[in-house]
């Protein structure tokens, strides 16, 4: 393992950067209704300028009101659940630890669906009404993830086929609780709740929302940077962690908590999208090295890239149509897992 240095993090930072930017202006670009380069590119100076009025015709309005807010919710989502799952693999010492396999992203959902169906019931004053559906997701992936590491545990140590096990049961127990909850509801709220779970990133976002989402992104991916250098211990066993000076239960606790807040608030605003959580880590230790130093910001980074590609693809694959985002990760991320699972068996 190669010592980090700041210049070789903020190039590598970088270098993910400007890929992020291209597919962003790319994302813009394409939709059901094409714009042109150089539209898009006064609209958006128009934008920084503040200059709203200058806006070209319904175009401007197209880009900057649908495409753009759509995906600065793609790159947050993708970012958390990137993070989470980089986080997941290390502290449980599980390559196929993510959100989506330990059942994480399916307890969000449910907390997040019990949420929608228990508000207008309540007298929530209107501040909370914005925030009860991310705290009942990170309620319900908290849960989901406490249950999955107890049921995981073998004489105090963790057992990494137990674990997946429970995960793989979990999911499939709470995807069955949300299908008998969807039942309950009418043809219409049916339909959109089932578009919702499979990944959507189409409903807008209140204004209280988007600064809960951004801070907490911020927040819970700072808590488990600060733990980067632990999880490289922990790589190789909590006893020997231990006896490094790493204090396992301080690290685990921050670790669960933040990347629950994470996995919550995306699946909240997006429903649950797989295998992001799952291969962006993969792929970026084959890039940049194991470090968690370095992993964890290049994955936030990569999950953004991944996500944005992906709901460009379900919004003009099929357009004017789209797709669930979700759908459109499995397609791709099922064969990359088959290839990156083969190689590593090679």
């Amino acid at each position: 393992m190669r010592p980090i240095t700041l210049q070789r993090l903020l190039l590598q930072c970088g270098i993910l950067a400007l890929i992020l930017f291209a597919v962003v202006v790319v994302a813009l670009k394409l939709g059901a209704v094409p714009v042109s380069l150089y539209g898009l590119g006064r609209d958006l100076i128009s934008v920084l300028l503040r200059q709203t009025s200058q806006l070209s015709s319904g175009y401007g309005m197209i880009v900057i009101e649908i495409r753009l807010p759509r995906i600065l919710l793609a790159i947050v989502v993708g970012a958390s659940l990137s993070v989470a799952g980089t986080s997941f693999q290390a502290l449980l010492r599980n390559p196929l630890a993510d959100p989506y396999v330990l059942g994480v992203s399916m307890g969000a959902a449910l907390g997040a669906i019990l949420a929608l169906i228990a508000e207008p019931h309540l007298a929530l004053p209107v501040w909370l009404a914005a925030l009860f559906t991310p705290l009942g997701a990170f309620l319900g992936a908290a849960a989901t993830i406490a249950a999955v590491y107890l049921l995981g545990l073998r004489e105090g140590q963790i057992d990494s086929a137990t674990l997946l096990l429970a995960g793989i049961i979990s999911s499939s127990f709470l995807s069955a609780i949300i299908m008998f909850l969807l039942t309950t509801l009418t043809g219409r709220d049916f339909r959109g709740m089932t578009f919702w779970l499979m990944g959507d990133l189409s409903s807008p976002l209140q204004s209280s929302l988007r600064w809960v989402l951004g801070i907490g992104f911020l927040v819970a991916t700072g808590a488990i940077y600060t733990t980067a250098a632990d999880l490289n211990l922990l790589l190789a066993g909590e006893k020997e962690a231990m006896h490094l000076g790493v204090d396992v239960r301080r690290v685990r606790l921050v670790v669960y908590i933040a990347a629950s807040i994470l996995t919550g608030l995306a699946v909240s605003v997006s429903g649950a999208i797989g295998y992001v959580g799952l291969l962006v880590p993969h792929v970026m230790r084959l890039l940049f090295g194991s470090d968690h130093r370095t992993l964890l910001p290049t994955a936030a980074f990569g999950g953004a890239i991944a996500v944005v590609i992906a709901d460009t693809l379900a919004r003009t694959v099929v357009a004017p149509s789209e797709l669930p985002v979700g759908a459109m990760t499995a397609l791709v991320g099922a064969p990359l897992f088959i290839y990156l699972l083969r190689r590593r068996m090679a």
